[in-house]
């Protein structure tokens, strides 16, 4: 019997309202009395608890049949609860004495509680009460169709668990795994049949979380694969299918928003409360990932940063923080233990953001000295322009007054900031001061996501819509990171790239080979669009931009129903473009969207 292995097996996610839970593993490992443990910190904090979760029950593949669970975690009950709402019987089983029976109690008490809401029918409930079942040994599932573990992750626990069930399960029982981290082909290793075997990686609590990722291995059979989606799909689910590479695609997409901030706190740019604040106000993020890290785990969070780092041999785009290090070191762990990056409890205060006190505009017009002085950022610091400009970060919910982060130069006049300060109040923008550092803090993490799903994409991990779809279900971004490379514009994301190896030269914003093909095609499909903006607006007077700009407010309002533009130029947010648009004044080499010299001349040159 395969023993140490009853403790669920968690997974990384921010759900609908920044809820969410990451790999197990630092706590748990090698702690069988663990197995009732949640896998994250309140992982219903917000999206509502497992009970919440409404009826499933459909014609699926083979309904009614045998479904094993192996774990009684939190995330092994939260699959048995699918499972057995969709129909089908469902035999739990834990290593650790007690607990499949506790586990099993626990969902009979959800369904009650769905039933008294309304939610599912009293006989229905109790229907799925009585195909709901905890048994003591493997055995028991050997008229399974299909067994789904969610143990510690562990790798040798994992493949002794298989091997053992290899022997007592139906040649074409397919086998599941729901691990967030581990190599599904190095599981499958020790089997005799390693086709049997697909990864199924559920996102905490699973009676809620929308998204499965299925995972395929080396030698994966397509028709286990197919199987288990389909599995997956009957009980409710989106599936996306990607290849299994260290962090699959969510856990290592995702990567770059903890990492960002992380060195954005490090290089002192803000404190934790401004950082979260410009992140969920001008990004649209649901919850700041300081925040977000606290609901997870910092130990959590920590363990797959540093999983994934390992496993892709110690590259520097996944490098774990220090800071993060040092909290985990010193027990404060986030609201598990009270304490953070922010403090827990009835007398801790609330943290608060930076925003700048209110400032009365002493220039007339909607554009004034300050206004004309705001550049949106591409990678590079306000300072190194040596034109007193202010640098303005990325805002991605252009419907959303939000937040504005601004940076001014070493050599920006105090009257010129304070001018930029009113006219963004003046629009009903809060205002936060950032230190000067390159890419800011929304600009330099979403160029990272960006760069990190085209990467999946060049690797061959999964495609393009899969990507997408599981970051916007997975850790519920607003948009897909591919979408956002389309109207932000692959060259773009590419330029704050370079601009941001160019001072860091650490290996850690380094362009995909594929991010930089696309920003080449982007050049060369908006040559004309660019030509006519650099003429149009270089060395504008501020009447001559304020013209153009309600032009161009006109006829974004008449296509409001269009796809957004792509940003182009020092526009901070699109549509509609503002009419603080500053002049392009950059020397040609600095700009993006200028043809470069291997591109074609532009037409005012000879």
């Amino acid at each position: 019997m395969v023993g140490n292995g009853a403790t669920g097996s968690g997974t990384e996610s921010e759900t609908g309202a920044g809820t969410g839970s990451e790999t197990e593993s630092a706590r748990s490992a090698g702690t069988p009395g663990s197995a009732g443990t949640p896998e994250s910190a309140g992982p219903a904090e917000s999206a509502g608890s497992p009970e919440s979760a409404e009826s499933t029950e459909s014609a699926g593949p083979l309904a009614g049949s045998l479904v094993g669970v192996i774990g009684a975690g939190t995330m092994g009950a939260g699959i048995a609860q699918l499972a057995v709402q969709a129909g089908h019987a469902v035999a739990v089983y834990d290593a650790l004495d007690g607990a499949a029976a506790r586990a099993v109690e626990g969902i009979g008490k959800r369904l009650d509680s769905l039933a008294a809401k309304g939610k599912l029918g009293t006989d229905e409930a109790q229907a799925a009460k009585d195909r709901l079942t905890a048994v003591d040994s493997l055995s028991a599932l050997k008229d399974a169709v299909l067994v789904v573990e969610a143990v510690i992750e562990d790798l040798g626990v994992k493949q002794r668990l298989f091997a053992e069930l290899e022997d007592i399960v139906d040649r074409d029982c397919a086998l599941a795994t729901n691990t967030s981290s581990l190599s599904i082909s190095a599981i499958a290793g020790a089997l005799r049949d390693p086709g049997r075997l697909v990864g199924m990686h559920f996102f905490n609590p699973a009676p809620l979380m929308p998204l499965v990722e299925i995972v395929e291995g080396l030698a994966t059979d397509p028709a286990c694969r197919d199987l288990v989606r389909g599995h997956a799909e009957a009980w409710g689910k989106t599936t996306v299918t990607c290849r299994s590479t260290p962090g699959f695609i969510v856990n290592r997409v995702a990567r770059p928003y903890y990492a960002e901030a992380l060195r954005a706190y490090e290089e002192q740019t803000a404190d934790f409360a401004t950082i979260d604040a410009v992140l969920r106000e001008s990004g649209g993020f649901k919850m700041g990932p300081f925040e977000l890290m606290d609901l997870i785990g910092l130990d959590v969070n920590l363990a797959v940063s540093t999983s994934v780092w390992e496993a892709t041999g110690y590259d520097p785009r996944y490098t774990p923080a220090w800071t993060q290090k040092e909290h985990v070191a010193a027990k404060r762990l986030g609201r598990k233990t009270g304490r953070g990056f922010y403090e827990y409890g009835e007398n801790a205060a609330k943290p608060v953001p930076s925003y700048e006190p209110e400032r009365q505009q002493t220039e007339p017009g909607p554009v004034g000295a300050g206004a004309f002085s705001l550049y949106r950022s591409f990678g590079r610091t306000a300072t190194s322009y040596g034109d007193g400009r202010i640098l303005i970060d990325l805002a991605l919910d252009p419907d959303n007054p939000g937040t504005a982060a601004i940076a001014p130069a070493a050599d920006t006049p105090d009257h010129v900031l304070d001018e930029a300060i009113a006219y963004l109040q003046s629009t009903g923008k809060k205002v936060v001061i950032v230190e000067d550092v390159p890419g800011l803090i929304v600009t330099r993490t979403v160029a990272r996501l960006i760069n990190e799903a085209v990467d999946a994409l060049y690797r061959g991990d999964a495609d393009e819509d899969d990507i997408d779809t599981a970051m916007k279900l997975g850790v519920n971004y607003p948009r897909g990171p591919l979408e956002w490379g389309a109207d932000l514009g692959f060259a773009w994301a590419c330029e704050v790239l370079d601009n941001l190896e160019a001072v860091y030269r650490d290996g850690r914003y380094r362009a995909s080979p594929l991010l930089r093909k696309l920003a080449h095609a982007d050049r060369i499909m908006d040559l004309p669009l660019m030509q006519q903006r650099a003429l149009s607006f270089e060395r504008a007077s501020v009447d001559e931009v304020t013209k153009a700009a309600s032009a161009a407010e006109k006829a974004a309002a008449a296509h409001r129903t269009q796809p957004a533009a792509r940003p182009d130029g020092p526009f901070y947010e699109r549509p509609p473009v503002q009419p603080y648009e500053p002049s392009r004044d950059q020397p040609r080499d600095q700009r993006h969207d200028d043809p470069q010299p291997h591109d074609h001349p532009r037409k005012d040159q000879p």
